[in-house]
């Protein structure tokens, strides 16, 4: 039996899917290298259909941010595995339509080429399509970034690759110091070893957003396998790698997050930092140490790994990532510990409590701390009024701590609320710029050059024609100080709150009791996350099955506490504070009957739900906030649990 027809006698047997199966004799036939048709048959010939049905039941979506999946299967054939490298790297990209290797990679990149040459065209632009790649320590990264340029300039455009690897804000960045008009990360941000991604930017220096993610994701569809064959061969003899200039630009605008650089001179910081074996200490460490900050790096996760060997996961929203740093802090008696994921737009810190241990703080309160002390520190240095101003704002997402909203009100400045993700945000940025260039041009006849623009003068104008961009963050660690960034940075987070460490000591406190000053301020505040895990192609179905039935069969009440409003993001219209309308998008938020909320939506890079609790309770002093903070958390865990049981319920139908 040959073995197409092996393909199609499990079909009909119900061992492999009909999308699958289909897929399958698709690749089958294709004419692949001989490595990936070894693989194919070998996964066939030991009946590995559950492995099969993952890996080729669709083809590896391509989302409005870009894709990410697995580059190594559950189960893995010895062709594509061969003779293991020394950080752990298979031979190969395991073959699927619905895994990231070469296939789907190239696929990718000619589509987002077919799509920016489209774009250029109607803007009147004949230049050459520029691209910029950046790529981290993961399977594959260089592999893949060498691939993805050696495409792009035999499709006939130009491509600029780093010398090693760089953070996602850096490419951020770099799109606009080089007027290019796309660029790629590789990476996977914070997710197991076992994955890798394609995050696609735009002109702006941001991630794509409408109209350009739908039309480049059916650019990307529309490209046949056949296509792809004839670019697997690398040839990077004319990419350009960028000079040790590009990191000079970067770094330069990365310790523009300082606000007040007295506060770090005058109060002595020592703070120990961890990238958990990422890129984040090529830009962090520099960056700290030229703002005099006595840092001391973890020398056991320093040196970029794609196993991530000391963690269980590299992702800084979880304690055990911490672990190594805490123990350095706690012996050298350090004031502060921060960590960046794998590509470094993620930041996690512990901080030194009044008992004199270390505690950690989550992105909620990070981005509440950060929020408060840097529009406090904007009006000490009369950047804006002392009253507050709506023609400055913080930028946050739904599913962010309604304390934000609190701060921004309480300081008299305006509050944004997005979609999840931090391309929303960056929209708003460019739609303040847009807004600033065309008042100026039309008032004054002025074309403003943005980023030559020094940044307070930026601050001024932005005020008076805009609005003033004073800070961004969301609860998944990601946070932004400035707009000459268009992504969230880790380097920058770090450097920010180093300098709101220093200001709290210089005051005689601790990190933990600044935060309940803003408590006191503003009533307490805590959040919860529910990530519920469901992979492959039955869990995808799983997760399809918990957003349709909210959406057909909304949650009435949870307990004793009833739901007094349900908030659908795909099926209502809803506008932001600016007046503008916010896309649809499968998000639903909650409001109970005690004031408690949450928000569900499935993970756009990850395979699981995810819900974001809120809870909120009063508090006028400190003798109040024991009490408050033990009811929140008390009836947080109990609406957990609730929720959580009813979305396992959906999710089985």
């Amino acid at each position: 039996m040959s073995l197409p027809e092996k393909i199609a006698q499990a079909a009909k047997d119900g061992k492999l899917l009909p999308g699958a199966a289909e897929n399958l004799t698709a690749w089958a036939q294709a004419g692949l290298p001989e490595w990936a048709a070894q693989s194919m048959t070998e996964l066939v010939e030991r009946g590995e259909w559950s492995e099969l049905n993952d890996r080729f039941y669709r083809y590896l979506e391509f989302g409005t941010g870009g894709m990410r999946g697995r580059t190594i299967g559950v189960v893995a054939a010895k062709a594509e595995t061969g003779q293991i490298g020394a950080t752990g790297s298979p031979a190969y990209a395991n073959v699927g339509c619905n895994m990231l290797n070469d296939f789907t990679l190239i696929r990718a990149v000619v589509g987002l080429y077919r799509y920016v040459s489209k774009y250029l065209a109607t803007q009147n632009c004949y230049d050459l399509p520029k691209l910029v790649i950046a790529y981290d320590v993961r399977h594959f990264s260089r592999h893949f970034c060498e691939l993805a340029a050696s495409t792009w300039t035999r499709l006939g455009g130009v491509a600029f690759i780093f010398d090693g690897p760089r953070s996602t804000p850096q490419l951020s960045f770099s799109v606009r110091y080089l007027q290019a008009h796309t660029g790629v990360v590789i990476t996977a941000s914070h997710n197991p070893p076992h994955d890798n991604g394609f995050k696609a930017y735009f002109t702006d220096g941001a991630q794509v957003t409408p109209p350009h993610d739908k039309n480049i994701i059916a650019e990307v569809n529309a490209v046949p396998l056949a296509t792809v064959l004839g670019f697997l061969a690398k040839d990077i003899s004319r990419v350009v790698t960028l000079k040790p200039e590009a990191d000079a630009a970067y770094l330069a605008v990365a310790a523009q997050a300082v606000l007040d650089p007295a506060v770090l001179k005058s109060t002595p910081l020592k703070v120990v930092y961890t990238n958990i074996h990422g890129v984040g200490a090529i830009a962090t460490l520099p960056l700290l140490k030229q703002a005099g900050i006595d840092v001391t790096a973890v020398p056991e996760q320093l040196a970029g790994d794609a196993r991530f060997p000391t963690v269980k996961s590299p992702n800084p929203e979880n304690a055990e990532a911490l672990t190594l740093a805490v123990a350095l802090a706690e012996k050298g008696g350090h004031d502060v510990v921060m960590a960046t994921d794998p590509d470094c737009d993620r930041m996690g810190t512990a901080v030194r409590n009044r008992a004199g241990k270390m505690e950690l703080l989550t992105g909620n309160q990070v981005g509440a701390l950060l929020s408060d002390y840097r529009v406090t520190k904007y009006k000490e240095l009369g950047w804006i009024p002392a009253a507050g101003t709506q023609s400055a704002v913080i930028v946050k997402t739904f599913v962010t701590s309604p304390l934000l909203d609190a701060i921004g009100k309480g300081h008299g400045v305006k509050v944004i609320n997005t979609l999840t993700g931090f391309k929303w945000i960056a929209g708003k940025m460019a739609g303040y710029e847009q807004k600033l260039k065309a008042g100026l041009l039309a008032q004054d006849g002025i074309a403003l050059d943005y980023d030559a623009t020094a940044f307070r003068e930026r601050a001024k104008l932005l005020q008076k024609h805009s609005s003033f961009y004073l800070f961004g963050t969301e609860e998944s660690y990601g946070y932004l100080p400035n707009d000459s960034v268009r992504d969230k940075d880790g380097s920058s987070a770090c450097l920010m709150f180093a300098e709101l460490c220093a200001w709290v000591k210089s005051r005689g406190l601790t990190v933990p009791e600044y935060l309940d000053e803003v408590y006191l301020k503003y009533g307490y505040f805590l959040e919860g996350v529910i990530n519920i895990y469901y992979e492959g192609a039955s869990g995808a179905a799983k997760i399809k099955r918990i957003l349709d039935t909210y959406r057909s069969g909304p949650p009435t009440a949870f307990g004793e506490t009833k739901v007094t409003r349900f908030q659908d993001f795909g099926r209502e219209k809803f506008h932001d504070n600016d007046g503008e309308l916010i896309p649809s998008q499968d998000l639903y938020l909650v409001t109970l009957a005690n004031g408690y909320s949450f928000a569900a939506r499935g993970s756009g890079t990850e395979p699981k739900m995810k819900f974001y609790l809120f809870a909120q309770e009063p508090a006028k002093s400190a003798a109040d906030l024991p009490a408050a903070k033990a009811k929140a958390k008390a009836t947080l865990d109990a609406l957990k649990a609730l929720i959580d049981a009813d979305a396992r319920k959906r999710a089985e139908g």
